[in-house]
């Protein structure tokens, strides 16, 4: 049996929320509802979702809050914003958020399950696509995630779990900062302070293993994350 698509639903409007929670159901969606975004974002740390759907007016964090705090943890994860609003520039903000569509109300039940079959099919062909990246070269490295080995020229590096998870996610942010707090819930699930000390940990192994190239560097960027700087 095919595993259930799970959606983050959130949506201040009660009302509204529980006809489009069992609706969504109804039509084979693993369904969360959420009346706010601070609500929102603490079960989306908590939980695994495939596609969100935000509304952009809710109390305590909005819709556009609460998609920059996702965007931080996932940056792949699907999302649709509903919203009453019908300005042009409010759309151009939703999409420059990486929204993948935008829903004003009122809307029919049929389109919203249109949209999101076709966000979600484009979504997992992307996701394969990030998926099957697995293999990463740098300076006198070549990394495969899958098999956790780090070739070190014709050495062999055996890396732990956690170690290969963190390389991978500073590989796919090459020469860009990787943000502490996407590293820490992506790989650790929380951004403790027991955990930041222990990802510091990794990024000293790390490290180690790296300073064979004296043109590759695994910096701190102070009060923001890290980066790989390759050549």
């Amino acid at each position: 049996m095919a595993t259930k698509t799970k959606v983050l639903l959130a949506e201040d409007d009660k009302n509204l929320g529980s006809v489009l929670k069992a609706y969504l159901e109804a039509k084979g969606y693993n369904t969360t509802l959420c009346v706010d975004g601070k609500e929102a974002l603490e079960t989306f740390k908590r939980n695994e979702f495939d596609f969100c759907i935000l509304d952009i007016m809710m109390p305590v964090m909005d819709g556009f809050t609460l998609a920059k705090e996702i965007r931080k943890m996932d940056k792949q994860i699907p999302f649709l914003f509903l919203t009453a609003k019908s300005m042009q520039e409010d759309k151009i903000y939703g999409f420059e958020l990486g929204a993948d569509d935008y829903l004003t109300k009122p809307f029919s039940m049929e389109e919203l399950l249109l949209r999101i079959k076709a966000i979600h099919r484009r979504s997992k062909i992307n996701q394969k696509d990030e998926a099957e990246k697995s293999q990463f070269k740098f300076g006198i490295y070549s990394f495969d995630h899958n098999r956790q080995m780090l070739l070190i020229g014709d050495k062999q590096q055996k890396l732990t779990s956690k170690e290969s998870d963190l390389l991978k996610l500073l590989c796919q942010n090459m020469n860009n900062v990787l943000d502490r707090s996407v590293a820490l819930n992506k790989i650790w699930y929380d951004d403790s302070y027991f955990n930041a000390r222990s990802m510091d940990v990794y990024i000293t192994k790390l490290r180690k293993y790296l300073k064979e190239d004296p043109d590759v560097e695994l910096i701190n960027v102070h009060g923001v994350g890290f980066k790989l700087v390759v050549p």
